[in-house]
């Protein structure tokens, strides 16, 4: 190439405006210019309420969900726990009587 020719050569399609785009194929033109087709509506955006508060309404729902749910269940687990107390309770006051000074001597004595 001669020095003369360097300053001579022309910009690329891309650049002069028309040709193809790597990507999509279609040249879209300079910022501001790209070409796309007008816009027909206009399209506003806002904030979920529950973005702008999760914790809304958490407390009160866990009070009457809580309340529900334990109303529901209660006959499930209430007697079993209830046994269970008593039954612990016998044990270890039956313990402690056969471990006692008056345990041991009815316990020799059979």
């Amino acid at each position: 190439m001669r020095p003369s020719q360097a300053f001579m050569m022309q910009a690329t399609k891309a650049l002069r405006g028309h040709g193809a785009d790597p990507k999509n194929g279609v040249y879209m033109g300079w910022w501001g210019n790209l070409g796309s087709p007008k816009q027909k509506g206009i399209i506003t955006y806002s904030v979920s309420p529950n973005r702008l508060n999760p914790m809304a309404g958490a407390y009160k729902a866990a009070v009457f969900n809580t309340y529900r749910r334990t109303y529901n269940q209660i006959l499930y687990w209430l007697p079993p726990m209830v046994l269970g107390y008593y039954l612990m309770d016998w044990a270890i006051e039956k313990n402690e009587y056969l471990n006692s000074k008056p345990g041991r001597l009815a316990a020799k004595e059979e």
